[in-house]
């Protein structure tokens, strides 16, 4: 479903803003609203503003302004403008006329030596400030404290303001210094704090002044302010610059100035003097005297003072002795806590330390309080050298800073509890309501006390925006009251959370109030029962009841009762007074219900005796036809005056049958004058002609009386869903089988959510036909409709819900439909799927095409395809054809998308090019009996004529297998030989033009033994080896040899070098008095020979008691400054592959190396990494982009020098662009 129509929740298009002005000037606030008839009212301080000469109110249709005219100091207050139940706050600066020269001065130098107030003249905007977002913001701040800066030593004050005209409850400040660190206690000589309260404007002023400020006194503040539910906070920096230190004596520092002989008296901060100590112009030698203190021992610091002149003896010792402290490196712990940690809310976390001493006691301290051991929250464990700190079913509470003690050394680190998303347990229910009725929304989430956000048609609902709208916590459920609904509150409301949301809808009736039954005339007569009875739509309307004219009280006699809907005005002992127009008026209503009341009199005049009977029905509630109409469920009591003497005997009767007088629920009674027929709850069998009949010896008289029982509807069938829409259904349905003896006026729709239990009601006027258009719903929600039929006596019972339906809608055209490839009978189109495709996802594609000129439009294929790509075959050669896409789903085909005008089915020619993959461009090493397999890509059309050559001849078919496609060929080779390498050329070719392409294959193997293996000299334990190299390398470079010896008794074979690179070697460390042979092993890529090349001769170790005696010689130096043998070289590398740079480097000892990127350190960086094997160095850079080109630096230094070399590299961007432009 689409996003629904934002509707503005303020009843304002343009809301005025706050505004800074000059005193003594003019400032214009401009507000528009939505509608032209639209109310406005200006506030200040919530006080109505009245138009005067200051105060200028103006409205032109739906625009209003408030223009404030010689603007005072008194005149920076908040403001507000109010339309509707809409409220919009803004807020006036007055600046003084000297504000400018006056923040000259305080930029000037002497401007260090005050307190520059940096909560008044900072000129940041209080929108700059980021609020502490853990409530709702009220706005409680008149005035936040802004940034600053001081110079070290010097004063600063914070300011803050906040208005209580509104507040219920004093407000509450606190400041902080970071995140945790409340100042309140830290309050002293080097901070105070201050509170101030001006009974004439109501303004709370809170000031924060630190005195003497320090370095460490630099971070960022915060400060909050609450009162009762209402919360607010803002967050500021203080920035301390160093003073300028001038050139100072250092024994001139030492010397006391005071002499009120306190203990801190003269004492000065040396280690600002010695960290901005100056040269000091002397004849003398220049004398560093903190270094001699520190070096010198404590017996002798007595002796140094008085020779330096130094006579502040206790205060030198004092600096002395807390610089020793703090160069004094820490040892109790062998590994810190992290900087932070991060766990989930509910999940336990572990914080590790390791210490130097294993039986050390640590303490663990949360934002400085020390941590106790209660429960089974907090976890404390001794594990060898490590301490941990086990918190189970971490909160937000635990949210802190942590500290790791052992005697005076701290470690620090900071724990963050992340929150778990949110969920929506139970959704919003759709509501529907009569004009000026609450309303309430009501959502249950996975969490107390989670913060959800509430929308109407997508536009978040404030506190600040409008007093309409009301929100209510309770546990998990979360609710929005709605006190007074109105037309403008119809809409679509949404709970947001951050794990979820839920949408319901509003709608709003206004209230119509029906006679489902008015009151009627009656007729009685004396002493008898006179009752006027209506009924109402609304059970909780009230009424008044007026005999002409004159309000009617109760009385013992008169009773008047309301119970539900039903109205009811009883009369006992009817008497003539009680004659007359009664009238029912409807509290609320312009309109009423009026019937009169005849006084029937009987006389008695002189009858004779033999008067034959007569039956007189002149009573009301009968029509002209002697039909009595009487409402199903109602009592039908039937007064018929009769006459005759002697008395008449009375019989009913109702089809032939007749009826007694007992008493049942039909049943008749006789008196002498009149007799009275009865039905209690009439029902629709008592349909039907009673007749009466009354009998005396002078005669009999018959009448007939028709009784008609009228009711509500039957309920209609289950209604039918005919069609469906992205947010509408049609509904269908069939008449009641039985009216309830009325026409059906119209019928009452209602629908619900298939998982609700709510129904709610689409319309409240009665729909005179049978199919009905719902709308406004939500896309992809599955419904059930209910009907109403309603008739003169009421509404029938519900019909049974139609059968669950989910409105859905086609998805909307494919676009980007374009021609991918064309030849001479097919074609290939491609395309992009819908932008929206809705709640009914999407089931495929179908493709049509037609000749130009027609519209007889043809599948491409049966049934639907899934891809984005389709290739259609068999088209006719050189004809103009459309093609057209469509996207399906359950509710239909989309529009299509089509071609912007006709193709011609005809190949179109390409020029042949070869695109050999970058693998392919060096010489391709396979080993012997490996299988050889390359793809080479082409391009060309019509299909070129492939071609493949080595080194200028045929291929061999049984050796070398070709295979080729439209758009590749392939060279395969199942079992690679050495007669195999060589150069291989590969030619496409289409008529007269030609792409060629060339690739080189080197077939490798293991390489033949060494040659002429000789023992060229034995000396003391050691044998001098020759040989030369094999005359067979395997078709690649021999990497080293492999030599071996064996002594002739046991003939076991131990390695003596392995990847030897030269011809000759020495094996040395012998046995003597055995005999030793010797082989070699040639060694290249392909691993050892197979063969090894054996001496012919044996080497004796002879025995021998004389000792050698080893020449001496002079140990030589090979202490050498770093050099670089081979330097780095430029070079131009492809974005996205691994490239390297490599430099030869000799020194000793072994210098340190270090590489730069444009003068910049990377050692560090992930990105890089760096070798060194055998004085080779190489940076490789992994998948380098555009923007790691530049200049690369090499250094290396050891004690002897330091040496440096520098390339520069450059890395070239992937030419597929190019690529495709050549295609």
């Amino acid at each position: 479903m689409p996003e629904p129509t934002k509707k503005a929740a303020s009843a304002f298009t343009k809301k005025p803003k706050s505004s800074e002005a000059v005193a003594g000037g003019v400032v214009v606030f401009e507000a528009e609203t939505e509608k032209t008839d639209t109310k406005v009212k200006w506030q200040r301080d919530s006080a109505d503003i009245v138009a005067s000469e200051k105060y200028l109110i103006t409205a032109d249709g739906n625009k209003h302004s408030l223009t404030i005219t010689s603007i005072s100091k008194e005149d920076d207050v908040i403001y507000s403008v109010i339309a509707g139940s809409s409220k919009v706050k803004f807020e006036l600066k007055v600046k003084e006329q000297q504000e400018k020269t006056e923040n000259a001065a305080s930029s000037s130098p002497a401007s260090a030596e005050g307190q520059p107030q940096a909560s008044c003249e900072h000129e940041a905007p209080a929108e700059s400030q980021q609020p502490d977002t853990r409530q709702d913001l009220t706005g409680l701040f008149l005035e936040k404290p802004q940034s600053g800066e001081v110079t070290m030593g010097a004063n600063i004050t914070f300011t803050a303001k906040v208005g209580s005209a509104n507040l219920i409850k004093k407000p509450a400040v606190k400041w902080f210094k970071g995140k945790w660190m409340d100042l309140a206690s830290k309050a002293g000589k080097h901070l105070q704090l201050k509170e101030l309260y001006d009974r004439n404007t109501k303004v709370y002023t809170f000031e924060m002044q630190i005195i003497g400020a320090k370095a460490n006194y630099s971070g960022a503040y915060r400060c909050e302010v609450s009162s009762k539910d209402k919360f607010d906070s803002c967050n500021f920096d203080l920035i301390v610059h160093e003073a300028r230190v001038e050139e100072i004596d250092i024994r001139a520092a030492f010397r006391r100035t005071s002499c009120d002989g306190a203990e801190e008296a003269g004492e000065l901060d040396f280690s600002a003097l010695l960290r901005k100590r100056a040269t000091h112009v002397s004849n003398e030698p220049e004398v560093d005297v903190w270094d001699i203190l520190k070096k010198a021992p404590a017996s002798e610091y007595e002796k140094i003072a008085f020779q330096y002149g130094i006579t502040d003896l206790r205060g030198m010792l004092k600096r002395l002795k807390r610089m020793k402290k703090e160069e004094k490196k820490s040892e109790a712990f062998l590994k810190k806590l992290d900087p932070a940690y991060q766990v989930d809310k509910g999940h336990k976390m572990k914080i590790v330390v390791e210490v130097a001493d294993p039986d050390a006691e640590v303490k663990w301290l949360k934002n400085g309080q020390e941590i106790q051991m209660s429960g089974s929250k907090y976890i404390f464990e001794n594990v060898g050298n490590k301490r941990i700190l086990t918190i189970n079913n971490c909160c937000l509470a635990d949210d802190a800073a942590y500290q790791c003690v052992i005697g005076e050394e701290k470690c620090f680190t900071e724990l963050f509890v992340k929150e778990p998303p949110v969920l929506i347990l139970q959704s919003l229910e759709d509501q529907m309501a009569m004009k000026g009725e609450r309303v309430e929304f009501e959502c249950e989430v996975s969490e107390e006390g989670a913060l959800v956000k509430w929308e109407k048609d997508g536009v978040e609902l404030t506190r600040e925006e409008t007093f309409k709208y009301r929100f209510k916590k309770d546990g998990r459920k979360h609710y929005l009251i709605i006190n007074e609904a109105s037309k403008e509150d119809c809409g679509h409301y949404m709970v947001k959370t951050n794990g979820g949301e839920s949408v319901a809808e509003l709608m709003v009736q206004e209230k119509d109030l029906e006679v489902y039954q008015s009151i009627a005339d009656l007729t009685v007569k004396a002493k008898d029962q006179a009752v006027f009875k209506c009924e109402v739509s609304d059970e909780n309307v009230k009424g008044i009841w007026y005999k002409n004219g004159m309000e009617v009280k109760a009385s013992d006699r008169v009773h008047i009762t309301h119970i539900g809907r039903n109205h009811k005005l009883t009369i006992d002992d009817v008497k003539p007074e009680d004659e007359g127009d009664y009238t029912f008026v409807p509290e609320g209503y312009a309109f009423n219900l009026s019937a009169k009341l005849n006084f029937l009199e009987v006389k008695i005049d002189y009858v004779p005796r033999q008067d034959p009977p007569k039956i007189h029905l002149d009573c009301v509630g009968h029509t002209p036809e002697t039909t009595i109409i009487v409402v199903a469920g109602n009592k039908l009591r039937l007064d018929v005056p009769i006459t005759g003497d002697p008395a008449p005997t009375v019989v009913w009767t109702k089809a032939d049958k007749v009826i007694s007088d007992t008493d049942g629920r039909v049943h008749v009674e006789s008196l002498k004058d009149h007799c009275i027929f009865t039905i209690e709850g009439a029902e629709r069998g008592d349909e039907g002609v009673y007749s009466v009949v009354v009998k005396n010896p002078a005669g009999e008289d018959t009448a007939d009386i028709t009784v008609k029982v009228v009711d509500v509807p039957d309920p209609p069938e289950a209604p039918k869903i005919v069609s469906l829409g992205e947010d509408w259904c049609n509904v269908q349905w069939e008449p009641p089988a039985f009216n309830g003896g009325q026409p059906v006026l119209g019928y009452v729709l209602e629908r619900k959510k298939k998982k609700s239990y709510r129904w709610m009601r689409l319309n409240f006027d009665p729909h005179k036909g049978l199919t009905y258009e719902a709308k406004r719903m939500i896309e992809g929600m599955a419904y059930e409709m209910r009907i109403y039929a309603v008739n003169a006596i009421g509404m029938s019972r519900p019909s049974a819900p139609s059968q669950p339906f989910v409105p859905i809608a086609p998805t909307s055209e494919p676009h980007c439909l374009t021609v991918d490839d064309i030849t001479d009978t097919s074609i290939s189109l491609k395309w992009r799927p819908p932008e929206r495709i809705g709640a009914a996802g999407m089931d495929g594609y179908t493709v049509e095409y037609c000749k130009e000129g027609t519209d007889e439009w043809v599948p491409a294929f049966e049934g639907l395809t899934e891809r984005t790509s389709v290739n259609i075959k068999n088209l006719p050669t050189g004809e103009k054809m459309q093609f057209r896409v469509r996207a399906i789903n359950v509710a239909g085909a989309s529009a299509p998308a089509s071609l912007a005008q006709p193709v011609t089915i005809r190949e179109i020619m390409q020029r042949p090019k070869i695109w050999i993959p970058r693998s392919l461009r060096q010489t391709v090493v396979k080993k012997v009996g490996e299988t050889i397999n390359i793809v080479l890509p082409f391009q060309g059309k019509p299909r070129p004529k492939v071609t493949w050559t080595k080194d200028g001849e045929a291929l061999d078919p049984k050796q070398v297998g070709i295979r080729n496609s439209d758009f590749d060929t392939i060279l395969f080779i199942r079992r690679s030989e050495l007669k195999d390498s060589g150069k291989y050329d590969v030619a496409v070719q289409i008529e007269n033009m030609e792409d060629k392409a060339s690739l080189h294959i080197q077939v490798v193997d293991k390489p033949g033994p060494p040659q002429n293996l000789k023992i060229t000299e034995v000396w003391g334990f050691n044998v001098a080896l020759e040989w030369k190299p094999p005359k067979d390398n395997g078709n690649c470079e021999i990497t080293g040899y492999t030599i071996q010896k064996a002594d002739k008794k046991t003939m076991e074979w131990f390695n003596v070098y392995d990847h030897y690179r030269r011809t000759n070697c020495v094996a040395s460390d012998l046995i003597m008095g055995n005999e030793y042979i010797f082989r070699v092993f040639s060694v290249n890529m392909c691993g050892l020979s197979e063969e090894p090349c054996t001496s012919k001769d044996s080497a004796y170790i002879q025995k021998t008691g004389i000792m050698y005696k080893p020449p001496s010689y002079k140990e030589h130096d090979f202490s050498e400054a770093p050099k670089f043998t081979h330097p780095l070289v430029n070079r131009s590398v492809i974005a996205g592959y691994n490239a390297t740079l490599s430099c030869a480097l000799r020194g000793w000892p072994k210098p340190k190396v270090v590489w730069y990127k444009n003068k910049m350190d990377i050692s560090n960086e992930p990105k890089f990494r760096m070798f060194s094997k055998q004085g080779v160095l190489t940076l490789e850079i992994r998948k380098p982009c555009p923007f790691d080109g530049g200049t690369y630096t090499c250094k290396a230094i050891n004690d002897l020098g330091e040496a440096e070399v520098e390339c520069k590299l450059e890395v070239r961007a992937y030419m597929a662009k190019k690529a495709s432009q050549e295609k």
